[in-house]
């Protein structure tokens, strides 16, 4: 039995977004996270985690001091562990659908997150992410399991995804 929905696809293709217009839908059972650019003057200077409910921090910045970097950017651990590591132990107890988006490079610096994402998985409630199409050990591992149901999102589809997704979620028991 699938329990897990999983998007993928190449970057921009508008994976955050689907996830994004699927989170209204869920109304308070669902809990989490999701990304969001940080943009100045139109152009993209980092990522802040927003979680479902209400907290916000500093995923990564150009300007930040750390040693874990991806591209131009460096991660903010520190930040994002404080934001997301209580939003999905609360979600894992309190609501019936954990969203993460995404299981992606920077996201994967935390081994925290990673255990997290390991007990989610393993547990009772289905879990909603965005998986980052390139691929590693951590996130082919995810990918390979018998209860996951892995849609890519393209130019094509994402428009009519989040119903469909919904739709999965819905013949899903625990929604």
């Amino acid at each position: 039995m699938k329990k897990h929905i999983l998007l993928t696809g190449k970057p921009g293709v508008g994976k955050t977004s689907v996830i994004k217009k699927i989170i209204p839908l869920l109304g308070t059972s669902g809990g989490g996270f999701f990304t969001e650019e940080i943009r100045v003057m139109d152009r993209r200077m980092g990522f802040r985690i927003v979680t479902l409910d209400g907290e916000e921090g500093i995923m990564a910045h150009v300007d930040c001091n750390s040693n874990y970097k991806v591209g131009k950017y460096r991660v903010d651990l520190d930040s994002f562990e404080k934001a997301a590591i209580p939003a999905l132990e609360n979600a894992m107890r309190d609501k019936s659908i954990i969203v993460i988006d995404e299981i992606g490079k920077m996201e994967l610096f935390s081994a925290k997150f990673r255990e997290l994402v390991r007990n989610i998985l393993d547990g009772e409630k289905p879990l909603l992410c965005v998986i980052k199409e390139s691929s590693d050990i951590f996130t082919e591992e995810i990918k390979n399991r018998g209860d996951v149901s892995l849609v890519t999102v393209n130019y094509e589809n994402r428009e009519g995804l989040p119903e469909k997704v919904l739709d999965m979620l819905k013949a899903m028991k625990n929604f």
